[in-house]
């Protein structure tokens, strides 16, 4: 009885889509107790990412005939591993001995206590072994809580800024030399002209829109925003926030704007980014892949440069998604699981797959030296990209694990979008002239959040414990 009182405490005040995942808990239960059972001693891997499994199979193989232990790979979507994962974690029931997580689903396991988090805490092995310190730092924190690390990651996703190369280079324009966001708008000024007579600039300096949830959280991060501290504290309405989406605004508003929406997944936005709509695209490592495979008319006309800071000396990257491999606490052979883990994600193989196929690089700095990332890359110019990422993995941000984190992003994109609202109404443009503005939307955003925390009684005990959240 008090595990289901301590339960129904935990869910207190969560979004209806984890009221939706408690409600499952009857049908995962019934998944859980009534799927195939598999051969004594072989353990089930769920995953999300076709291609993920397939560079996995010929590992698996391998180590299934040298081990006689047989891992058995279930892909479901992401959120069908999100509802059974958290339906069993809630009852406590089993799932699976090793789970993918993606990013935007990972923060649901870590509401509540870190004694109530559904998977094994791996930190003592990934020190004991050593893999603490050849891991990427930074990548692992959106998989830890209070400086305990619950899942290896697969990956650092830095970001850098592709450009239209062969339109600033015939223009005799050289964005190689730029080091901030405001020197890379003025230098891109000259293309901005309207040669062709339609009204518009033939070419705007850069794909961004206040829209744009990752878009405005990349570059929040970039430039040292914090929507929550590492030990889930919000921090939502602090003086740099403000100053950055008051930048950020200023970028699409105005006679003038330097931004423009070009849409990231549809065929009209990959025309227009052949057509050459905007010069610049934040571009995560992985984004290559996609560029290759849904928009071969750049091939040859990009290259890329770390991101413009927003002020000389600051960071030149940022860090968008992520995945993470975890090992539920309920696994009964968790030595198993755990050496599957390890040959998965610490697999020089894997790693020079996982580059060649979706040009994302590895988070094992002990693989950094493998020469494929220093191969030539023809739809880049045959810029050496790989190694350009890597240069920039240590620098990525550090990001909270906080459940609410994601729609305290939401809620900074819809604040961004009043700020955008205001400054066109009342004819105001610039960073300065929206910081006042910024600050009372964030400030909003802040008190939703505190509210929302309110309402389940561990996030309300953090926030009391910090000074913050007294205004229900």
């Amino acid at each position: 009885m008090q595990r289901i009182a301590n339960t129904i405490l935990a869910l207190r005040g969560l979004s209806s889509g984890v009221w939706v995942i408690g409600a499952l808990f009857v049908i995962s239960a019934v998944f859980v107790l009534n799927r195939e059972q598999t051969q004594q001693g072989d353990l089930e891997f769920w995953l999300f990412s076709l291609e993920h499994e397939q560079m996995y199979i010929p590992l698996i193989k391998e180590y299934e005939q040298a081990e006689g232990l047989e891992l058995d790979t279930t892909l479901m979507s992401i959120p069908a591993i999100q509802s059974r994962m958290m339906s069993g974690f809630f009852g406590g029931l089993p799932t699976a001995d090793l789970i993918e997580i993606e990013r935007a689903v990972a923060p649901q396991v870590f509401m509540g206590p870190t004694e109530a988090i559904g998977l094994t805490d791996l930190t003592d092995m990934l020190a004991s072994e050593g893999l603490l310190e050849q891991l990427n730092t930074p990548s692992l924190s959106p998989w830890s809580v209070d400086g305990r690390v619950f899942g290896l990651p697969h990956d650092v996703h830095p970001v850098m800024l592709a450009y239209r190369a062969d339109l600033t280079e015939a223009a005799g324009i050289d964005l190689t030399q730029v080091e901030t966001w405001e020197e890379y708008f003025r230098a891109l000024r000259p293309l901005m002209k309207d040669e062709d007579g339609d009204g518009k600039p033939d070419h705007t300096p850069l794909s961004f829109w206040y829209t744009n949830q990752d878009m405005i959280e990349t570059l929040l991060l970039q430039g040292d925003g914090q929507l929550f501290t590492q030990g889930g504290t919000p921090t939502i309405d602090n003086e740099r926030n403000a100053m950055l989406i008051a930048e950020m605004a200023s970028w699409c508003v105005g006679p003038d704007p330097v931004a423009i929406y070009v849409d990231e997944w549809s065929a009209g936005g990959h025309q227009d980014k052949v057509n050459g709509v905007a010069i610049g695209y934040i571009a995560p490592d992985w984004m290559c892949s996609i560029w290759k495979m849904h928009v071969p008319g750049l091939e040859g006309k990009l290259k890329l440069i770390p991101l413009p800071a927003f002020e000389p000396g600051g960071r030149r990257t940022s860090v968008r998604g992520g995945t993470m491999l975890g090992i539920p606490k309920t696994t009964e052979q968790f030595d198993r699981a755990w050496a599957y883990a390890k040959l998965l994600y610490t697999s020089p193989e894997v790693a020079r797959q996982l580059y060649q196929e979706v040009d994302i690089i590895s988070p094992v700095k002990s693989l950094w030296d493998d020469p494929v990332y220093d191969q030539p890359d023809p739809f880049f110019m045959n810029q050496r990209k790989g190694r350009m990422y890597i240069e920039l993995a240590p620098d990525i941000p550090l990001r909270p694990s906080s459940p609410y984190n994601k729609q305290a992003a939401i809620d900074v994109r819809d604040a961004m979008g009043q700020l955008a609202d205001y400054a066109r109404v009342n004819r105001v443009y610039t960073s300065e002239e929206l910081l006042p503005k910024a600050k009372e939307l964030l400030s909003r955003v802040q008190k939703q959040t505190e509210r929302r925390m309110s309402r389940n009684a561990f996030a309300a005990e953090d926030l009391a414990a910090s000074g913050r959240g007294g205004e229900q």
